[in-house]
């Protein structure tokens, strides 16, 4: 088990932190996983010795530190607040101009379209119905697909748990947010 911690810029936070860098079974640093607690490591790289899976099987907690660049133009926790309250426009996510822009969402215009989510719940059903386990789900009701979306496939295929799922359409409502602030205040 780990925890993903979102971050304008990462290296921001890591230059203040003493830490070890979480290394992959491939003995290849990890893209985001770091230790915030002494770790067997290499004094050279800063590396740990043991890969993360071993790590964690030995009582190790590792912490993913994740650069998400939507976050460089919040200004301030009341700003993130405002943002993430702030009921979005869901009739932008039928343009694909507007939806190829958000993160987790591009590439995937046509279902967000199809699915036209117009609460956080469907928000967040649709990123896990974007998902390939899931997408048989996109030619159901809401009430299916609200009830199915966060159950594990059976054959043990990637998908995304609720919790993932509410996380990430936390993080698309205050970019949807952003770039329409942004909208309009290039309008005026």
């Amino acid at each position: 088990m780990d925890i993903d911690i979102d971050f304008g810029n990462r290296d921001q936070i890591l230059s203040l932190l003493q830490h070890r860098i979480a290394c992959l079974p491939t003995g290849k640093k990890h893209n985001t996983g770091i230790y915030a607690t002494e770790i067997p490591h290499n004094p050279i790289d800063n590396l740990a010795t043991i890969d993360y899976k071993t790590a964690e099987e030995r009582g190790y907690f590792k912490l993913d530190f994740l650069n998400v660049s939507i976050y460089r133009d919040v200004q301030s926790e009341t700003h993130l607040q405002e943002l993430m309250n702030r009921e979005p426009i869901w009739e932008l996510l039928q343009h694909e101009s507007f939806c190829s822009q958000i993160f987790h969402l591009t590439g995937n215009e046509l279902i967000v379209k199809q699915l036209a989510p117009q609460s956080i719940e469907q928000l967040a059903a649709t990123l896990a119905i974007i998902r390939p386990s899931k997408r048989h789900l996109v030619r159901e009701t809401w009430t299916t697909r609200l009830a199915e979306a966060w159950t594990p496939p059976t054959d043990g295929s990637y998908y995304f748990k609720k919790s993932h799922s509410f996380g990430y359409a936390i993080a698309v409502i205050v970019h949807m947010n952003l770039l329409t602030d942004r909208l309009v205040n290039s309008s005026n």
